[in-house]
């Protein structure tokens, strides 16, 4: 019997206007300076653990205050929970008017102003957005329409056309280009990117079909190619807060200056030595080059931090001034005490990882949770050993990464169901679902599309579709349900809730011949209804999803700390804007941290630089790096190589450390005999040549 959720609504907030407050008591000299800019562009440089987020909520709370209606303010952060947490502090300082500045990330900013503008420059208001999968699913079906898949060849999977796609759209460099770089082995096929790309954005029109990538580039369009819509749509804000710049790529910094077209009331937050994302599309210059682009900027340089002790900083200062570019900031805390940070040369893996368990147990008996301790990598698999030795010593852990929420097959294909509810054209939800259905293969999912297409997508076509025999059961069952749902729309505040309910009344059993391990994937859409319960209807729920796509169900667990205090390991990428009380980072050696393949690029180098010294910073009280002096080609193999430190790690930042020398096992060592040697080796070996 389906659970019936029932919705407690939130209380109505009296209005206020806030007490009316001193920033510049609250503040460092350099925060308050920014805080309380008056007009014209602001880059604030802010280096790690520097209050950059308290600065930007102070610089909120300052505009609003000076009488800036703050409907008037765009807040652009890169998570929307880190959008919520500024304006729920904003609100402590000013008080609820606050709630009413237009905050969010890029693309749900885009998104909104899509829905708002996108029919007068053609995009139909219904639009589904599609991620990052689907829109690789998509690429398949145009992959298969033009027949690539057939070709004896190997050429490009789904994934790599997704890709390429998508870096030509956010970095702007051409199609022949990415392929040069990335893939050089498909460079015979140029050509036929081109074609691909051609019929996937025929398939999203005709479909009505937006992707990520999209709702950036028709953001800007709209500012560009239409002089009314870009003067609404520019002229929608006095004032453009943007957060971790340093992470933004062309084509969002090109919306900037778009949005900037009748002010040029900008302030920018972030911090140049931690741009690190290159892969993602990041493009590094955008920061560097903000006083260009925007002429007359303020400058202003946090450098007072709040979270390291000063011999951490002494080595991550030191570290980062070698940058070949960079704004200039020497960061500095009040903090007393600490001790240097460690540099650990062990003698292989196995010596690296016996050194770090060590460590953190020694650690949490001194009264530290394993919480507050962090391993840190370049790259995921560097932490294979350390995950067997951490089992075998019963210690708990957390790795950061793995497969999120929505990328699950089960919850896509529940989300399947509605997508088609609200889009009748959504080919690669279509698709999806009827691969579900007992008796249904590619060649007769391929040919009910196909029918529904010459019908225009009109919403009972599928219903007319004749499917062969075998699939006649499951035809029909999904057609009660689609119209069941399309009829009568609940009477429930929880009406999504109660959808995704009469959807696994089909689906759970499907899930149950699919999989073998049945009942984490049926918590997980126990949970996927509960979310849905809290949204007004189907296309706010998607949307919703598509662009802040939950991590893990995880995320929302209860408990206290102690009951969930667990080691955490991460990537150096995964670690930024985290911090720990201790911090241990391992495989510090050149071809492992810094990658081997970013070493014949100088730029590519250089953000292994600005890596290393993102995962170094995250630390509050300790720091340890070590690297392992010998590396095994393989865990059988007796070839091994002699490693290299990491070449950041220079003279320099070394006198700022402490070496540590790993002793030998006690258990391994000899025993000493002290009535003296029993045996004279030597005069042995004397005799055999008569000496």
């Amino acid at each position: 019997m389906t659970e019936t959720l029932k919705v407690y609504p939130p209380r109505a907030r009296a209005e206020s206007t806030g007490t009316l407050r001193d920033f510049s008591a609250e503040l460092n000299p350099q925060q308050a300076a920014a805080a309380t800019h008056g007009e014209g562009p602001l880059l604030i440089i802010a280096g790690a653990g520097t209050g950059k987020t308290r600065t930007l909520v102070y610089r909120v709370a300052h505009l609003i205050e000076r009488g800036v209606p703050a409907e008037r303010i765009l807040l652009l952060t890169f998570t929307r929970r880190a959008a919520q947490e500024m304006l729920s502090r904003a609100e402590r300082l000013v008080g609820s008017n606050s709630k009413r500045v237009a905050g969010g990330t890029f693309h749900a900013t885009a998104h909104k102003l899509l829905r708002r503008y996108g029919q007068a420059a053609g995009l139909a208001k219904d639009f589904t957005i599609m991620d990052q999968g689907d829109s690789a699913d998509l690429m398949q079906l145009s992959r298969a329409h033009l027949g690539y898949a057939t070709k004896s060849k190997r050429f490009p999977k789904k994934e790599t056309l997704q890709y390429v796609y998508s870096r030509h759209i956010n970095t702007g460099i051409p199609i022949d280009d990415v392929v040069r770089d990335d893939y050089p082995q498909f460079t015979d096929y140029l050509e036929d990117f081109g074609k691909i790309y051609a019929d996937y954005t025929r398939r999203k029109q005709e479909r009505n079909l937006v992707d990520y990538d999209d709702l950036l580039l028709f953001w800007a369009l709209l500012l560009e190619a239409s002089p009314e819509l870009g003067k609404k749509i520019s002229g929608l804000y006095d004032h453009i807060l943007v957060d971790e710049y340093q992470d933004t790529n062309v084509l969002q910094a090109r919306i900037l200056r778009g949005m900037c077209k009748a002010h040029s009331n900008i302030t920018v937050v972030g911090d140049d030595a931690q741009s690190i994302y290159s892969f993602r599309g990041a493009h590094f210059r955008n920061i560097l080059d903000f006083p260009k682009q925007f002429a007359g900027a303020t400058i202003v340089a946090l450098e007072q931090n709040y979270r390291s002790t000063q011999p951490i900083l002494s080595v991550t200062n030191t570290l980062i001034s070698r940058a070949a570019e960079r704004f200039t900031k020497n960061l500095w805390t009040e903090r007393t005490g600490g001790e240097q940070p460690w540099l650990v040369a062990a003698r292989d893996e196995q010596q690296q990882t016996q050194f770090v368990v060590d460590r953190i147990l020694e650690l949490h008996e001194e009264g530290t949770p394993l919480a507050e301790i962090a391993v840190l990598f370049r790259a995921g698999y560097m932490s294979a050993d350390l995950e067997i030795e951490l089992t075998n010593r019963k210690i708990p852990f957390e790795k950061w990464g793995g497969l999120k929420f929505l990328e699950a097959a089960h919850v896509k294909d529940v989300l399947a169901f509605l997508r088609i509810l609200e889009n009748p054209r959504d080919e690669v939800s279509w698709y999806r679902l009827l691969l579900l259905l007992p008796g249904i293969g590619d060649a007769t999912a391929r040919a009910a599309i196909d029918a529904m297409a010459s019908a225009a997508w009109e919403s009972a076509a599928f219903g007319r579709y004749n499917p062969p025999p075998r699939a006649r059961g499951a035809h029909a069952a999904l057609v009660g349900l689609l119209d069941g749902l399309r009829d009568g729309p609940i009477q429930d505040e929880a009406r999504v809730a109660a959808d995704i309910a009469r959807v696994r009344l089909l689906y759970d059993n499907i899930l149950r011949e699919r999989y073998d391990k049945v009942e984490p994937r049926l918590a997980d859409l126990d949970q996927l209804q509960i979310i849905a319960a809290g949204y007004p209807d189907r296309a706010t729920f998607l949307s919703a999803l598509a662009l802040e796509p939950p991590q893990a169900t995880q995320d929302l667990a209860t408990g206290t700390r102690e009951e969930n205090d667990c080691l955490i390991l991460s990537t150096a990428h995964s670690a930024k804007g985290k911090e720990w009380d201790a911090v241990f980072v391992i495989w510090a050696v050149d071809g492992w941290f810094p990658s081997a393949r970013c070493l014949n690029d100088d730029e590519e180098t250089e953000e292994e630089r600005r890596l290393m010294y993102v995962a170094l910073t995250r630390a509050r009280n300790h720091l340890s790096v070590s690297y392992p002096l010998n590396a095994y080609s393989s865990r059988r193999g007796a070839d091994y190589s002699l490693d290299q430190l990491c070449r950041f790690i220079d003279r320099g930042v070394r006198d700022n450390m402490q070496r540590i020398a790993l002793g030998t096992d006690a258990s391994s060592a000899p025993v000493e005999d002290e009535k003296g040697p029993l045996l004279d080796l030597r005069a042995l070996l004397r005799s055999r040549f008569n000496s």
